[in-house]
């Protein structure tokens, strides 16, 4: 089958690459010249495991290739696939020109008829305007939804591996095509969802809220867990060993971040004020996680006696989560700010995000590529993503390199009792405080 994604972000790269990996000959359209440029030397702008890999191989197999010819990708493709970005609006909606844009230019472009695919995130009746926009098309365009539920981190088995698949669409010609588009991934038995495309949008914004609340629920009750001298580890255990809630995302720490769940909270917020219906369950989960990201700087501000001018914090963890060099509204990147207006010192590692924060930060922080060089001479150390590497560190180098010997960890990865055998001094969250 022939394709154009219309987009090389993270959702557009992901997608070009696993159809292509699948035997289909697809075309990565994108306006950024340099990108794609970058992109045809074989430099890929996202980390994500595996992804370099498959773009290669299907690169050198010639049924993958990047383009910023609008005409000559979308002219022969059947099936286009908007994934463009779709950045927030300042009052929690979401900035359509771009989705919107795209559809024109698949109009303008189209040499037959095609399935248009809105693979970005969009809100609720996106699709009905880009209908409006290409039902002026001298060819039949089929609108389809069918928002994407990759992890970061893990996306390309998501794909290849999709728990469900969700296509809205009311043409019978459309479900064909996609059913035959995803067939290679579903041959394990698990469902394709054939919907209404409002239902279908609908869906990507409650299950990625759904699990933010999942979040912003553990994280709230590890707070009171403190306050009532309870240990929220042991509450945990009694909530993840009923069938009805599950073990998945019930993990307190600082709070989330990353290009979904925040962006996506506000705006199901927002469409919830735009029918009248106001989510209050969903403006909870957002202003418990806002506060949240601060939990570890109010900590640290306790421990050192309100003061942290002059103070040097090392961090070990930038990306909002492992395997990704994502930093999108991550907790670690709101206390970096905080210190810095506090007067502190910030020394930074992550295995592969810190370019990415040296964009943000620039001079202001200092960055390290080897984790325990970070720590030498700073008083205190803040774990704020849980990289494999940072589960069973020195203990003992960490206690002779640090000034204060003091440990705040967001993401309750270490043992208290482990950590005063090394005479270190400890904060986690949702427990009783132990300095």
């Amino acid at each position: 089958m022939k394709i154009c994604v219309v987009g090389t972000g993270y959702v557009g790269l992901v997608a070009g690459a696993c159809f292509s990996d699948s035997g289909n000959h697809v075309t990565c359209l994108d306006v950024d010249a340099k990108k794609i440029a970058a992109l045809k030397d074989g430099k890929i702008p996202i980390f994500e495991p595996g992804l370099d890999e498959i773009i290669h191989r299907n690169v050198k197999a010639s049924r993958l290739s990047f383009s910023t010819d609008a005409a000559a990708s979308i002219g022969p493709a059947k099936v286009l696939f908007i994934a463009v970005g779709t950045p927030s609006a300042e009052d929690g909606g979401l900035d359509l020109k771009y989705v919107l844009g795209a559809a024109k230019t698949i109009k303008d472009h189209l040499k037959g008829d095609a399935v248009v695919v809105l693979k970005s995130t969009v809100p609720v009746g996106t699709a009905d305007k880009v209908r409006e926009i290409v039902k002026g098309s001298k060819y039949k365009i089929d609108v389809v939804s069918n928002p994407e539920f990759l992890k970061e981190g893990s996306a390309i088995d998501d794909f290849l591996r999709p728990e469900r698949v969700v296509v809205g669409t009311d043409s019978p010609e459309a479900r064909q095509v996609m059913g035959d588009l995803y067939a290679p991934y579903l041959r394990s038995g698990n469902p394709i969802f054939f919907m209404s495309n409002r239902s279908a949008e609908l869906a990507k914004y409650a299950a990625n809220s759904f699990l933010a609340m999942k979040i912003s629920f553990i994280n709230d009750l590890a707070l009171l867990s403190e306050k009532a001298e309870a240990d929220i580890r042991d509450v945990r255990n009694v909530l993840i060993t009923d069938s009805r809630i599950g073990k998945k995302f019930l993990y307190p720490g600082c709070g989330y971040g990353g290009s979904c769940f925040p962006k996506d909270v506000k705006a199901l917020i927002k469409l919830g004020k735009d029918f009248n219906h106001p989510l209050e369950i969903f403006e909870a989960t957002h202003r418990v996680n806002e506060e949240q990201k601060k939990v570890i700087f109010e900590k640290m501000k306790k421990h050192f006696g309100g003061g942290l001018r002059g103070k040097t914090i090392a961090i070990w963890g930038l990306a909002f989560k492992p395997m990704t060099d994502d930093i999108r509204e991550a907790p670690a990147m709101e206390l970096i700010s905080l210190l810095l207006e506090a007067g502190a010192q910030v020394r930074t590692y992550d295995p592969v995000a810190l370019e990415e924060t040296r964009k943000v930060f620039g001079s202001k922080i200092e960055y390290f590529t080897e984790a325990y060089e970070a720590v030498k001479g700073a008083d205190a150390l803040a774990l704020m993503t849980e990289w494999n590497e940072f589960r069973s560190p020195d203990f003992d180098r960490i206690k002779k390199d640090l000034k204060a010997g003091v440990v705040f960890d967001g993401r309750n990865l270490y043992s208290a009792q482990s950590l005063r055998a090394h005479g270190l001094q400890y904060y986690c969250i949702g427990t009783r405080e132990m300095a």
